[in-house]
This record gives structure tokens, C-alpha cells and sequence, in this order.
């Protein structure tokens, strides 16, 4: 798993940015051809409006003989034609906007904007719109077309001079092109995330596989170290019990048999602490529910632990301030949360244990603090502290000894209440816990 693990991060890592590469390079080349497609839309079809604008205005004109004063034709019968009408004149400007959205306007391009005029052979404005001389100063973000008017028999270049033109300015030329690939890109964008995050929950659960695997390791050794020493001390003292010397001396023979009972309790509250942790992995934590007084639960857990705060030269100060005590827990379940927290607060301290252990209540909580003056806790131990099998670093602390279940036991015991837990600790200068219950209601205590 080490070595394979950063391989598989490596090519996770180099897949995303070729997709990425490869995303880009496709976006790029769809937007050149869209490009083209719309140079290709504005010049064919704004030629087909060109022509038609010079059929409805130069296509039929008007032939009219000149006459004499007399009202009769010369005699020469020269025939003058009669100057027709420019576009500009024969039609508005909405009238030709109109004939342009109509060919410009399509399903793929129907939000398109654009500015248009018309200029004749002698480069004077017949027409534009009202946007399209101030678009016009800007070539570098807004694009023209220039289409001739022109008929449809075959002219040469020299005569196109002599026609009008139809100018077509297109304003935000790329952001329009971009525009309307909106929902392709949209799409191609929610791809790739799907692609991203896709990879980052791949990556985010070997790493988890990695640290579970870890897990597994650190709490079997722990688990062999922990039922090892008990069963080296049973067998020692069985071998001493065969002795015939320990055999004929009842006080040796009582203390062996002492020693064996010690140590086949010490292996049932090992087998205790995992079996409660595969029913917490299978969420089977069922509490019996009964009325309690916390000071009096608080003064039986404390009293258990004075030889081992005696032999550390400690003590436990205690100030219940709490006028209401009476809170509805699972005596057993919350008896040890609390004794998990203390036996914590004795084997994470050196010498000369303070432990300090308060109590208050709100109209609804009871709060209890527990407040050590021990080793203390990095940030990274406070995160992960009610983590499943997770052990803190001790330093020096060599005699710590457990699964690493203890801290998720209590947070599982307390999230089963209805409570809350919090942690506040300065490495080197101890660790404090905050816990609140919901009390008993005021109706409920007096029963």
C-alpha cells in the first residue's frame, strides 16, 4: 500500500490533466468553428437581404419620354430615365433591421446583436442605427461585415465600386460567439466537476483505506500487548502454584490465586471495551433510562480512582454548584464516560495530579467540567480525539497503554443522551472537558 498508494495518486493526478488539456483543446476548436459559422451566416445571408434590397429598388426601372411644349413628343423621341429611388429612401431603418433578424435571428443564434448601416457608391451614409456609429470606433472587441449590394447577373471588381454597400457590425464579437455555446459549456463545466470530484472521493477513500489500514495495525499490536502481559502473568502464576513450597504456604498460595482472578479481570474489561465497540459500529447502543443524581454518581466514580491518584500524589477538587442535579441517563453507560474521562485525565499527567471537576446548571443543561493539569493535547489530537481507535502522542508517557476506543465510547455515549462534548486543551498545560445534559424537567424531579 505505500508504494502503490502515490503511483495511484501520480496517474489519478495525470488523467485529470489530460482530461483537463483535452477539455480545453476541444472548448478551443468548437468556438473557432462556431466562428465560422456565424462569418459564414453573416456573409450568406446578409447577401441574400443585399440582393433582395436591390431587386425591391432597382429592379424595374421607370423608361419616360420627353416632351415638347406643345404636349407631343420631339421627334427624336429620347427617352430619359428617370432617377429611381435609393434604399435608403424606399425603406426605413426597422424595415431593413427586420429583413436582417429575420435570416440573422435563428434557433442557435437568437439573442445576437448587432448594428448595421448603408452607404452609397459615393461613400455617403444612407442609413444606419442608432448604436452603430460608437460600436464602429471599436474594431478590436466588435467585428464588421461588409456586403455589396449588388444584382445577380455577373459584375466585374471595378463596377462593384458604383454599388452601395450593406456594413454589419457585430458588437462583443467573441463574448456573443461565447454566448451562445452558454449551455455547451455549461455542461462540458459540470462534466468535469462531476470527473473532479469523482476522483477526489477516489482519492479521499485510499486515503481513508490507508489510514484504517494503519488503524488495524497500531490496535492489534495494541490488543496483543494488552492480553500478552495478562496471560504471561496467569501462566507465571500457575507455574508457581505447581510449586510445592507455594503449596504449603497458604498465604503465597492466596496471593497467586489474587493475581490470577486480577488478571482474568483485566482480560473480561479488554473483551468488554471491543465488544462495546463492534455494538457502537453497528449503532445497537441501547440506554436504560433512569432517574440520577450526578453529584452522588460524580462522588462513587472519583472514589474508585484514590488509590491511583494516591500513588501519583493527586487529588480531585470538586465544586458542585449545580442546584439541579437530576438528569435521566443510562447509569452504567454514563458511569464509565465519566470514569473514561478521569482514568484519561490520570494517565495523560505526570506527578502531583490536579484534577478539577465542576458542576452548574441552566433552566435546561447541566453542565460538568472536567479540568486537568496534565500533558495537554496538540490541535491535531483535539480534532481527532473521539476518532475510533485514534492514540494520541505521549511523549515520554511510555505506561499509557489502551485500544484507542475509550474518548469514541464516551462521545457515542453522550450523542445517544442528547448531549454535547467539548474539548479545550494547551499541550503542555492540560485539558479541559466541557459536557452538557439535558436536566430532568422541574415536574418530572419531584417525583
Amino acid at each position: 500500500m505505500k508504494r502503490t498508494f502515490p503511483v495511484i495518486i501520480i496517474l489519478i493526478s495525470l488523467s485529470l490533466l489530460g482530461l483537463l488539456l483535452l477539455q480545453a483543446s476541444w472548448l478551443n476548436n468548437l468556438i473557432k468553428v462556431r466562428e465560422g459559422q456565424l462569418n459564414n451566416k453573416l456573409s450568406s445571408n446578409g447577401l441574400l437581404v443585399a440582393t433582395d434590397l436591390y431587386k425591391r429598388v432597382y429592379g424595374g426601372q421607370m423608361l419616360r419620354p420627353r416632351k415638347s411644349s406643345m404636349g407631343e413628343f420631339n421627334a427624336d423621341f429620347h427617352l430619359h430615365v428617370i432617377k429611381p429611388l435609393t434604399i435608403g429612401e424606399k425603406f426605413s431603418v426597422e424595415e431593413v433591421r427586420a429583413k436582417l433578424q429575420k435570416e440573422f435571428l435563428t434557433d442557435e443564434w437568437h439573442h445576437l446583436e448587432f448594428e448595421f448601416a448603408i452607404f452609397s457608391s459615393a461613400t455617403e451614409i444612407e442609413m444606419l442605427t442608432s448604436g452603430y456609429e460608437k460600436a464602429s470606433l471599436d474594431t478590436s472587441v466588435n467585428k464588421i461585415f461588409v456586403i455589396p449590394i449588388l444584382p445577380d447577373e455577373f459584375i466585374t471588381l471595378d463596377d462593384m465600386a458604383s454599388y452601395e454597400q450593406l456594413i454589419v457590425l457585430i458588437p462583443n464579437y467573441k463574448k456573443q460567439v461565447w454566448a451562445s455555446l452558454e449551455w455547451v459549456i455549461i455542461g462540458a463545466g459540470i462534466f468535469m466537476l462531476i470527473i473532479i470530484a469523482a476522483f477526489y472521493v477516489t482519492v479521499r477513500s485510499l486515503l481513508n483505506q490507508k489510514k484504517l489500514s494503519e488503524i488495524k495495525s497500531d490496535f492489534i499490536n495494541n490488543m496483543t500487548h494488552e492480553f500478552k502481559t495478562p496471560l504471561a502473568t496467569i501462566s507465571l502464576a500457575v507455574d508457581a502454584l505447581k510449586n510445592e513450597k507455594v503449596l504449603s504456604n497458604p498465604e503465597k498460595l492466596e496471593y497467586f490465586r489474587g493475581i490470577i482472578k486480577e488478571e482474568n479481570i483485566r482480560m473480561n474489561k479488554h473483551v468488554e471495551t471491543i465488544l462495546q465497540a463492534a455494538l457502537m459500529d453497528r449503532q445497537e447502543l441501547k440506554l436504560n433510562l433512569s432517574k440520577v443524581h450526578l453529584h452522588e454518581m460524580l462522588g462513587h466514580v472519583i472514589e474508585n480512582y484514590q488509590l491511583q491518584l494516591q500513588s501519583k500524589n493527586g487529588f480531585v477538587q470538586t465544586m458542585f454548584n449545580a442546584k439541579n442535579d437530576l438528569i435521566s441517563v443510562d447509569e452504567v453507560h454514563f458511569s464509565n464516560l465519566l470514569s473514561n474521562l478521569i482514568d484519561n485525565a490520570i494517565k495523560y499527567s505526570n506527578d502531583s495530579i490536579l484534577i478539577k471537576i465542576s458542576t452548574h446548571s441552566t433552566t435546561k443543561l447541566l453542565v460538568i467540567r472536567i479540568e486537568d493539569n496534565g500533558i495537554g493535547m496538540s490541535k491535531e489530537t483535539v480534532k481527532r480525539i473521539f476518532e475510533k481507535f485514534y492514540r494520541a502522542h505521549t511523549g515520554n508517557l511510555h505506561n499509557v497503554k489502551g485500544f484507542g476506543l475509550g474518548m469514541s465510547y464516551v462521545k457515542t455515549v453522550i450523542d445517544a443522551h442528547k448531549g454535547k462534548i467539548r474539548v479545550d486543551s494547551t499541550l503542555g498545560k492540560g485539558s479541559t472537558f466541557t459536557i452538557e445534559i439535558p436536566l430532568m424537567p422541574q415536574a418530572d424531579s419531584g417525583k
